[in-house]
């Protein structure tokens, strides 16, 4: 009898996290801290830890796990593989996909800053965007993209983690959803800690983009986000008018 099933490439599993919580405006002088040197701050070590128990709790096995470098995506991932009870498996470092990096706030204008802070939220987002005056969008995309590319090349792994940025995110799953473009989607929503769940088969001539997106921006310590209103950028951008009038 003639099989007419359709047959089913053979998908690998990536889970795709943010790293956990960091404070990025020191609490006492309410100066901003250099992302490059920014820590977990404790709930960010509770989130971390929480998702670490999640995938023990499914039973999940990596085999690869890959971070940026910045120390806020090495503690998360470290926490995480601690509470999953796999300690011994070592990340890591792909230094291109490391956050959009911004320039030097004290050179935005007044009347630029809402857009600076929040221009990436704005769906599709031009490539010529930059972000607090630094790194564009086109340039971001160049670097994450060629991690994506890279990634799917190696055939050496089956389950990845990969312990990023909200930002790094946001391309990648723009990527994934609209079948392998380049392209940036400005509405993903990525919270501390949180776990996004995506399939991706070997690239094909007549299948380029063949991902599948399973779970989106679930954060293990909060999964309904009932507190949650506000984004990331737009939390940040409060704080910072905070800092710049307290300045005088």
């Amino acid at each position: 009898m003639l099989d007419t099933q359709p047959r089913t490439p053979q998908r690998r599993r990536v889970y795709l996290m943010r790293h956990g919580a960091v404070t990025y405006f020191d609490g006492a002088t309410g100066r901003p801290v250099l992302p490059e040197q920014v820590r977990l701050n404790d709930d960010g070590i509770a989130q971390a830890q929480a998702a670490g128990e999640a995938f023990r709790a499914a039973g999940v096995r990596f085999d690869r796990v890959i971070v940026s470098g910045l120390p806020r995506t090495v503690e998360t991932a470290d926490l995480v593989l601690r509470h999953a009870g796999q300690s011994a498996l070592k990340p890591q470092t792909w230094t291109e996909w490391q956050e959009i990096r911004g320039g030097r706030l004290g050179d935005i204008a007044q009347e630029d800053l809402a857009r600076a802070f929040t221009g990436l939220q704005r769906s599709p987002v031009d490539e010529s965007q930059r972000f607090l005056n630094g790194e564009s969008v086109g340039e971001l995309l160049d670097r994450v993209l060629g991690g994506v590319a890279r990634l799917q090349a190696d055939p050496d792994w089956d389950c990845a983690l990969l312990v990023l940025h909200g930002v790094v995110n946001a391309a990648i799953l723009s990527h994934a959803v609209t079948g392998g473009q380049r392209l940036m989607l400005g509405s993903w929503v990525q919270s501390p800690a949180c776990i996004n769940v995506l399939d991706v088969a070997p690239p094909r001539d007549d299948a380029p983009g063949d991902w599948l997106l399973r779970v989106c921006n679930y954060a293990p310590s909060h999964p309904l986000h009932a507190d949650e209103r506000a984004t990331t950028m737009e939390a940040l951008y409060a704080q910072y008018l905070r800092y710049r009038s307290q300045r005088g």
